[in-house]
């Protein structure tokens, strides 16, 4: 029987998807395939995409299940770069460019630390937005969902059907909004006392 061309050993096999799963924060996902792997998955961002490695007999069930954690673990490792207010500022001004045709243009964008029932404010008449800095180390599509927020509160003041329509353009929205609420329901959790011995 003649050997498998797609699958000899040591022939790296490639497959890209052009739409990455919901909530990826990537542009493109390439996925590679080799023999010469085993069992070890990772991933790496190259450009405008991300690449991820897995093993060639893997399954296609098996590959979008790997694929959607190895773009878990890629957004929380860059989520724990702390942005800085001029990062910040820079971001927003992208993320107004991309879903508002830059529109939305605040005076000011910080990090604070005196919001601890909210995620963000914005005060439309000053144009400035703040964001809690609890959200420092939350995945990247979580920030800019909160910031997209505050930006659509530049554009339109209140949360009415207008506000919402605004926030359709971002993919992760409702991923994001349960992330949040995700936290907020553990933060309300009874935290039980170490049974360990001390």
């Amino acid at each position: 029987m003649p050997a498998d061309p797609l699958h000899s050993a040591g022939t790296p096999q490639r497959s890209t998807t052009s739409q990455p799963p919901s909530g990826s924060g990537a542009s493109a996902i390439e996925v590679r395939r080799s023999s010469r792997r085993r069992r070890t998955v990772s991933a790496y961002r190259e450009g405008d995409h991300t690449v991820v490695l897995i093993p060639a007999r893997m399954s296609e069930a098996e590959e979008q299940r790997w694929v959607s954690v190895m773009l878990d673990k890629l957004a929380a490792q860059e989520s724990k770069r702390v942005l800085g207010d001029a990062e910040l500022s820079e971001r927003a001004r992208r993320l107004s460019a991309q879903y508002f045709d830059g529109r939305a243009r605040p005076a000011s964008v910080r990090w604070v630390t005196n919001q601890n029932t909210r995620w963000g404010s914005c005060t439309p008449s000053e144009g400035s937005i703040r964001l809690s800095h609890r959200l420092q180390g939350m995945p990247e599509y979580v920030v800019d969902y909160v910031l997209l927020h505050e930006l659509a509160h530049l554009l339109v003041p209140g949360h009415g059907p207008r506000f919402w329509r605004l926030l359709e353009a971002y993919p992760r929205t409702e991923r994001a909004k349960g992330y949040l609420e995700g936290v907020v329901a553990a933060d309300r959790l009874p935290h039980l006392p170490s049974t360990r011995g001390e």
